[in-house]
């Protein structure tokens, strides 16, 4: 694609707008009120409200959600230790806050409108459009004030932050050496000793057995447990109960074409002649001129752009493709050469044509005609699309209904499955640490379900929102306290773990033993290494580390040398090195730069990590039990 294209960058422009914009909602919580916040923290005698730090966590879990995929777990962050963490995180940027502010940063006006206009979320015709600035701040409830504080405090943070990490310096002695050493291969041999070879000689005796499980009591313990029955209240549940008519379906086919097809597409060659800012008007008017030589020779000859472009365009994206700029549909060009294109005719040739780039001549190559799918092809997605829209209008409400029934008829689930037409469905066994089914399964369900009150009253849970407008009450319909396991029942497990420990400390003593021989010079015929490799810190894969640690430990003066290391499976690995190479690495490489931008990045975090736990003890930080924020 050519490189004066103004492409509508969406996703760029979405993260910018989440980036500055961290007031956006998602889920239920956008339908409800602010009433209930009380805080989550306080720093420095500023609470951090209950709602900002639920907001967070849901922004956190989107973040993850874009990031993972398929692969995203919904429980990540139902555990105290990630919910603790994004409450660090509040804190810190309170901290950061609070500091700039004490040392006196201040944001220039001119910097932050230079910011503020360089969001193109706030763009039209690729500039700054202060209404639809002030038009999008309405829509998340903020003023144009609120919003530039915002920014405002944030460079403030930025600027604290760099002043911090960016002082870091790092001894060039010290970043030679650590690149030395991470360039350094070895090249070895390896020989493993399995622990699998020592297993039937492993007979664990009654003593160790019993001894085993009298230290290892708790291992042997199941759990308490619980069955429940539980009713899940979701947005995609109720849309599909939702009854939507054909004339509504038509309806919204008729008003919205613009969503069932591909939009018309042209494509064009041109040539360009560029314009640079500081070309004075006398210069402009020989460019234009030039242009106007160059568009008679294309109408006198079209076939011959393809060769003129490749030779005077000045636009390097098309000019190897003899001007060819593809197949495009409206809002990818600049608006001067968009408006042009989509007026001519096939075969049509127009110029000299300003833009902000410069002068084109233009020639139209080819038109796709817009393409709209029929009504039949599209039925069930308008259907889908007009069974949301009207549930989520109300599914606020709904919701609200939802937890008023379940807490007042609390010994029973079928009047609220009844009201909303949802099946009351069972699970089998669960505890504590299940996973399975993630509905009901998530921290805070887990806790709902083991409170006193569901296990020894059976009485339902509240209504809690395991997902984005996702609600799930349970009630516990069967339960099993903790209970041990006798001994007889578990001596299989016991015996089968001793075995492997003992085959496996019989592997580590056996290499140990052989190590000790070829250190002092001995000659072991049985050994079988295995095929000749090189590691190094720079390449380094699965168990190599451990490796490698123990070759940069080892005296490689005379070779070969010999270690050794336990393996990850309980077995032992024989090392012999035979080689070593050390190469020069100047302080001007590309791979020593590399290695000390990476090494004044890990000294700036701690050097942030040790500030932060500063910033801790010079001011106050309040947290409030998580089960209080939960």
């Amino acid at each position: 694609m050519f490189d004066f294209v103004n492409k509508k960058k969406t996703v760029v422009q979405i993260v910018l707008l989440i980036a500055v914009l961290p007031f956006m909602f998602w889920g239920v919580e956008s339908y409800r009120s602010a009433g209930d916040a009380g805080y989550a923290a306080v720093v420095d005698g500023e609470e951090i409200s209950r709602q900002e730090y639920e907001q967070a966590i849901r922004n956190q879990q989107e973040n993850l959600r874009n990031m993972l995929g398929e692969k995203f777990d919904a429980s990540l962050l139902d555990n105290p230790q990630m919910r603790l963490a994004v409450l660090e995180n509040l804190i810190q940027e309170r901290l950061l806050r609070r500091e700039a502010e004490r040392v006196g940063l201040t944001v220039l006006d001119s910097r932050l409108t230079a910011e503020i206009q360089n969001i193109s979320f706030f763009h039209e015709d690729e500039k700054f459009s202060y209404q639809r600035y002030r038009d999008l701040l309405q829509r998340q409830g903020m003023s144009p004030a609120m919003f530039e504080a915002r920014v405002a405090g944030e460079l403030m943070r930025q600027q604290l932050l760099e002043g911090i990490t960016g002082s870091v310096i790092v001894p060039r002695t010290v970043a030679g050496k650590v690149a030395s050493l991470s360039a350094t291969t070895y090249e070895i041999n390896r020989m493993t000793i399995s622990p699998e070879q020592y297993i039937d000689q492993a007979e664990p005796d009654e003593a160790a057995i019993q001894s085993y499980y009298d230290s290892h009591y708790q291992d042997f313990t199941l759990p308490e447990r619980v069955k429940v029955e539980y009713v899940v209240l979701s947005l995609d549940e109720l849309a599909r109960q939702e009854q939507i008519s054909d004339e509504e379906i038509r309806k919204y086919y008729d008003e919205h074409q613009d969503e069932f097809g591909q939009a018309e597409e042209r494509r064009a060659s041109h040539i360009l002649l560029s314009v640079p800012a500081d070309t004075t008007e006398e210069q402009k008017t020989s460019i234009k001129a030039r242009a106007e030589q160059i568009l008679e020779q294309v109408r006198q000859d079209p076939d011959k752009l393809p060769e003129l472009a490749a030779e005077l365009s000045e636009d390097p994206g098309s000019a190897k493709e003899g001007g060819d700029l593809g197949f495009f549909a409206r809002g990818l060009m600049v608006k001067p050469f968009e408006d042009e294109v989509f007026q001519m005719q096939p075969g049509e040739i127009r110029g000299p044509v300003e833009t902000p780039f410069g002068f084109h001549i233009i020639r139209l190559t080819e038109v796709k005609g817009a393409d709209v799918a029929g009504l039949d092809d599209v039925k069930e997605q308008i259907r889908q699309l007009l069974q949301y829209q009207k549930v989520a209008d109300r599914f606020g409400e709904l919701s609200e209904d939802f937890s008023n029934i379940v807490y007042e008829q609390n010994d029973t689930l079928q009047p609220v499955a009844q009201m909303f037409n949802l099946p009351v469905q069972q699970s089998d066994w669960i505890d504590r640490n299940s996973r399975e089914p993630s509905v009901i399964t998530n921290e805070r369900m887990l806790q709902a379900i083991f409170s006193e009150s569901a296990v020894r009253d059976h009485f339902n849970t509240e209504s809690i929102e395991v997902a984005p407008d996702t609600f799930v009450a349970a009630r516990v319909v069967e339960h099993r306290p903790a209970s041990a396991q006798s001994i007889g029942l578990v001596k299989d497990r016991i015996v089968a773990l001793l075995k492997q420990q003992l085959a496996s400390e019989q592997a580590e003593n056996e290499g140990k033993q052989k190590l000790a021989g070829l250190q002092a010079g001995e000659v072991d015929e049985s050994l079988e290494w295995g095929e000749s490799s090189e590691v190094s810190f720079a390449q380094k894969k699965g168990d190599n580390e451990e490796i490698l640690h123990a070759l940069f430990q080892t005296d490689v003066e005379k070779l070969p040398a010999y270690t050794g290391v336990v393996t990850s499976k309980g077995g032992y690995d024989l090392i012999r090195i035979n080689q070593v190479k050390r190469p020069d690495i100047g302080n001007e490489s590309s791979q020593y730069n590399l290695l000390l931008d990476q090494l004044q990045q890990v000294y700036g975090q701690e050097e942030l990590s040790a500030y932060i736990a500063g910033l801790r003890q010079r001011y106050e930080v309040t947290i409030r039990p998580l089960e209080e924020n939960d």
